[in-house]
């Protein structure tokens, strides 16, 4: 993100922690509390200590979530959120979420469900079963079938990983239906309000947090090598 060197050399937009320091004009967090938030292209969330303003998305983490279930729901949490209201969820929908196992499409499956959709998952066969665990009622092996020619029409399509075009799903929407990927469509904005309804979810039962591998700190290279092959569903 800069022109001759990186403009922040510690990488990482999601954390959760312990508040050890505060501004004498804070309001809203005291010292202990237990945090988690999403920092975006800010970065820095790699490392022991982060520095961030009380107006940034950072909330009180969930009661029922250890740090690294906190810390694995603001990336995929907030941008399914922010697409799928792009999308108009309603109640009663009929969404297909491609890649349905990532760190979008875990917690898109989730939300769709949370908002009332009847949910379609699509993903590679390994992960067929963990898909319906999730609450699709519904899941296409990509491995095994052609998705573009079912017969099923959707109100709504998410691509959660940005691999296929609107032109591949046109002829798959419902009358009026809408086509939304996190592919060149901006960065979901995101606000502490997303983050307390996370947190809700996460309490109410209704969302858990998915965490494929655990790495230290000092393992963040072997990390990023294993996000890279394109094959992880989340991590802490």
């Amino acid at each position: 993100m800069g022109f001759r060197k990186p403009r922040n050399s510690v990488l990482g937009v999601e954390l959760a922690g312990e508040v050890t320091a505060i501004g004498k004009e804070v309001k809203q967090f005291k010292l202990g509390d237990q945090v988690y938030a999403i920092n975006g292209l800010s970065f820095g969330a790699h490392a022991q200590y982060i520095c961030l303003s009380e107006e940034d998305p950072v909330a009180l983490k969930p009661l029922n979530a250890t740090y690294e279930e906190a810390a694995a729901i603001p990336f995929g949490g907030t941008t399914a959120l922010y697409f799928l209201r792009k999308g108009n969820i309603k109640r009663g929908m009929n969404v297909l979420i491609y890649g349905a196992s990532g760190a979008v499409g875990t917690a898109a499956v989730q939300l769709a469900k949370y908002f009332g959709a009847e949910v379609t998952g699509l993903c590679s066969t390994t992960n067929v079963e963990f898909a319906k665990s999730l609450g699709a009622e519904h899941v296409i092996d990509y491995m095994k079938e052609d998705f573009t020619k079912t017969s099923q029409r959707y109100d709504l399509i998410l691509d959660a990983v940005g691999k296929v075009s609107k032109g591949q799903c046109r002829h798959l929407l419902a009358p009026n239906g809408t086509y939304v990927t996190v592919e060149g469509q901006g960065i979901a904005r995101v606000t502490a309000k997303d983050l307390l309804l996370l947190k809700e979810l996460m309490e109410a039962g209704e969302m858990q947090a998915v965490i494929d591998r655990r790495y230290a700190l000092e393992q963040i290279q072997e990390a990023y090598r294993y996000v890279e092959t394109g094959r992880k569903r989340e991590m802490s």
